[in-house]
């Protein structure tokens, strides 16, 4: 196991150098001056189009609403709050200022994602829509590049285990047993029957419970740490501070942090914001490609709204109770860490983030159980979604009782992996973005036809 561990570890420090933290940057700025910050600028039409998206009568599988619930149930998850306080842990408070970046700029790739998903989505042998990397690279772009389409079907059919199922099973495990004393084994068998009983109603099943449980868990665990950010109201313009000076400058060791150098923030910071948002990643595309729209641009506006919500406020405000509570200097790490931050500060702070995260991580295991069987599907065809369906739901324990550190190392690797096809993608494909947009903003029907 050392081994298999220091293996991954080496492929992780290649995968995650400055060569993909510029790529993943790179491409999302490029996309965001490309689209002249309109993902900003339009931010509240992306609301307004999401609202009146809860219900739809154009073709397709899901409404737009729950397309986006879908999306969020898996992004909103271990990210959101062990992933934050790994990198905070790792990189210091400055890592919080990166991750804010990845997600500005990716809320342009997001939006790119989507309006590629719906331009080029196809109908399966079931009659569903289906959409995302692979089909928009093997749609979009010539018959040379299909092996890029090929590759992200791998790696998000293998990648989906890792972010999707294990490291969610495993966080969760950790948390309820840590905070009722629920052991591993039995965490895992019940997480397994729940998400059985969920997958066999498939994605329309998947997006109903997911537009019902989101919302709700979002709503609990944003009023636990708006609660905790008002009690320290007079500390927030300093620790505000303190996250934009550790992003530029070194923070010394303190307590039980070890000192983290400015790369150490850049590195945590974007690489925990992409696992959090999964803005580049490919994986949320999947999900916009099955909703009920004909318009791109429309879906894509709603689309950008998840990295919005995911980063710029579910992990700042595990980000701010962290720091305000000082709890960060611990040398805790992980839910742990954003545990004991809730703890010091609310009664019940350990019980909200426990409940929290066992709820985040089973709507993130159904929404990845999706993205990865699109995958699976598009390498082996309708026949391997049932046989899919049975593994993933069997490695849900499995996650469970595994070593966190090697799951954490896994997913984190195979993120990079999913990315750099998507990323390639989507830069080839901006000339179509960039006027679909154009169009759409200057009152051209850009609907697409039967």
């Amino acid at each position: 196991m050392e081994a298999l561990t220091n293996f991954v570890s080496a492929i992780n420090g290649v995968v995650w150098g400055v060569p993909m933290l510029v790529m993943i940057l790179g491409v999302g700025l490029f996309l965001m001056v490309g689209l002249r910050f309109m993902p900003i600028l339009k931010l509240p039409q992306g609301f307004k189009l999401l609202w009146k998206g809860r219900t739809s009568t154009s073709e397709g599988d899901i409404t737009p609403f729950n397309a986006l619930m879908t999306s969020l149930s898996a992004t909103i998850g271990t990210g959101n709050i062990a992933g934050v306080a790994t990198a905070i842990a790792l990189g210091g408070p400055g890592a919080l200022f990166w991750m804010w970046c990845t997600a500005l700029v990716g809320m342009a790739t997001k939006y790119a994602e989507a309006v590629c998903a719906v331009k080029y989505r196809e109908k399966d042998g079931n009659g569903n829509f289906v959409g995302g990397p692979m089909y928009y690279i093997k749609n979009g772009l010539s018959s040379k590049w299909a092996w890029l389409g090929t590759l992200f079907a791998i790696f998000g059919s293998v990648a989906g285990f890792g972010i999707g199922n294990g490291v969610q099973a495993n966080s969760v495990a950790d948390a309820l047993d840590s905070s009722f004393g629920i052991s591993h084994t039995v965490t895992g068998i019940v997480l397994m029957v729940l998400v059985g009983l969920v997958l066999i109603g498939g994605i329309k099943r998947i997006s109903e419970v997911a537009g019902k449980l989101v919302p709700i868990m979002a709503a609990f665990y944003i009023g636990a740490g708006l609660i905790v950010m008002f009690m320290n109201i007079t500390e927030i313009p300093a620790a505000f501070g303190l996250i934009i000076e550790s992003a530029f400058t070194p923070v010394a060791a303190q307590g039980g942090f070890a000192g983290a150098a400015v790369w150490a923030a850049i590195r945590f910071g974007v690489a925990r914001g992409v696992f959090s948002n999964e803005a580049g990643l490919g994986s949320a595309p999947i999900a916009h490609a099955a909703a009920k729209t004909k318009n791109p641009v429309k879906q894509g506006l709603v689309a950008m709204l998840g990295t919005f919500i995911d980063t710029l406020i579910v992990c700042s405000i595990t980000g701010f109770a962290i720091i305000l509570s000082g709890e960060w200097t611990t040398g805790s790490t992980g839910a742990a860490l954003t545990s004991s931050a809730f703890a010091s500060q609310l009664s019940s702070g350990n019980i909200i983030v426990a409940i929290s995260l066992a709820v985040f991580a089973f709507t993130t295991i159904l929404g990845w159980s999706f993205y990865c069987e699109k995958c699976v599907q598009f390498l082996f065809g309708v026949k391997a979604i049932k046989p899919f369906r049975v593994v993933w739901v069997l490695a849900i324990p499995v996650g469970a009782m595994s070593s966190l550190n090697f799951v954490w190392l896994l997913a984190d690797t195979l993120n990079a992996m999913m990315a750099i096809p998507n990323l390639i993608a989507l830069a080839l494909l901006s000339p179509v973005v960039f006027k679909l947009t154009r169009d759409y903003f200057a009152g051209v029907d850009v609907t697409m036809k039967d």
